[in-house]
């Protein structure tokens, strides 16, 4: 028989369903551990860059672009973070989903790109990589189109601009 976690005495142990996708709000607790996310997943994808040396810069800027405006909603598997997405609903504009790499291909990116068009739902837009190839391919799937080219205001790399709208 299963041990409770709330069960005296036994507070380590697990309940069926600890493993499933949980979706939550963001809460100030969680920027150490957002912002290693991201910065974890960025060197899996991009391994010739330090993404070391820009940990405080997207401290700074989580803090004084993204947390004062935008929706955060987080993805916890198993009790650790598994991704999040940031939204700006007035905008549209869908700055991050981040994957854990471990998690790439497990339904945690879709998940997160339907609460962000639950939080938008009269439409979203973005900026991606155009060298993200994988990144550039799920968003086609699932409904962007591509809205023309733009370069990222930081890095000057050239990105593509992608749409979604619902339909009615």
């Amino acid at each position: 028989m299963p041990i409770e976690s709330g069960s005296p005495g036994h507070a380590a142990a697990r309940r069926p369903g600890d493993d499933k996708l949980k979706l939550r709000p963001y809460t100030a607790a969680d920027e150490d551990a957002a912002i290693e996310l991201w910065r974890r997943t960025w060197a899996q994808h991009y391994p010739h860059l330090d993404f070391n040396k820009r940990v405080d810069w997207w401290r700074t800027r989580w803090r004084s672009e993204l947390v004062p405006v935008a929706r955060i909603v987080l993805a916890e598997t198993g009790g650790a973070l598994a991704g999040f997405v940031t939204v700006d609903p007035k905008t549209k504009y869908l700055d991050q989903i981040v994957v854990a790499p471990e998690q790439w291909g497990a339904g945690v990116a879709l998940a997160l790109l339907e609460e962000a068009k639950r939080l938008s739902p009269a439409g979203l837009e973005l900026l991606v990589n155009k060298d993200n190839f994988r990144a550039v391919r799920f968003y086609e799937k699932h409904g962007f189109v591509y809205a023309g080219e733009d370069k990222n205001p930081v890095s000057g790399i050239a990105v593509n601009r992608m749409a979604w709208r619902a339909h009615a």
